[in-house]
């Protein structure tokens, strides 16, 4: 088996929908996405994929869909207001945590073709978390939605 692994860093606001502690407010983090891609055999030019087709089709939709954006929980009560001041933010399905930001890179990966077995997101220096399916148990996909600010 061989295994590959590209990082890919982005910025990205949050907050925690019920959540007691701090991260309940509005925050933002230097996050870094590290994504592992494994084939049971190299292709052609002696690659799992290319670093370079990584960063075009996965580091492209995080710079597109998650860099320097504001990430939210679907019901997240402050929406009317950025909707009022035409703030663009993201909404998901699930809080915005480490656990579901590296879920949903993962899904993208995989949607897009890449033979992806895990994601971990650091959201800081110290603080990680890892998303790898577990075989045989379907996951109800995470959605996204991008609200586009009007200012």
């Amino acid at each position: 088996m061989f295994r590959v692994t590209k990082e890919v860093h982005f910025c990205y606001g949050h907050r925690l929908l019920n959540y007691a502690g701090k991260c309940r407010h509005l925050h933002g983090h230097n996050g870094k996405a590290v994504v592992t891609l494994e084939a049971a055999a190299l292709d052609a030019l002696g690659m799992v994929v290319d670093f370079s087709a990584i960063k075009r089709v996965l580091g492209k939709w995080i710079d597109d869909a998650l860099d320097h954006r504001l990430l939210l929980h679907a019901d997240d009560p402050i929406i009317p207001e950025l909707l009022r001041q035409g703030e663009p933010f993201v909404t998901l399905s699930a809080n915005p945590t480490a656990e579901n930001l590296a879920r949903l890179i993962f899904e993208r990966a995989a949607t897009d073709g890449l033979p992806v077995t895990e994601v971990t997101l650091w959201e800081t220096e110290t603080s990680f978390a890892t998303y790898r399916p577990t075989p045989g148990t379907p996951d109800v996909p995470l959605t996204m939605r991008e609200v586009a600010g009007t200012k």
